[in-house]
């Protein structure tokens, strides 16, 4: 054990706080458990399926990113209130 690790101790219902260890910018994880015990947390963030698929299209990206650049592209939409 070195200066860096952090004794986590499990409650009665094999529950822990992970407030000492997680960063305040992260508060989803994605949590996988390796064959010897080993407890693997990936920050995480959720998406919409829709998100996903955008992103997926690699085209519509790109048009996104190159409007993004040049805001003489970007369209005025009037708001009816």
């Amino acid at each position: 054990m070195d200066d860096t690790d952090t004794v986590l101790e499990l409650d009665e219902r094999r529950r822990a706080s992970l407030g000492r260890i997680g960063r305040a910018e992260h508060r989803r994880y994605l949590v996988t458990e390796e064959p010897d015990g080993t407890i693997v947390m990936r920050p995480a963030v959720v998406i919409t399926e829709l998100e996903a698929k955008m992103l997926a299209n690699k085209h519509l990206v790109e048009r996104v990113a190159a409007n993004r650049e040049d805001p003489s592209r970007l369209v005025r939409r009037r708001r009816d209130v």
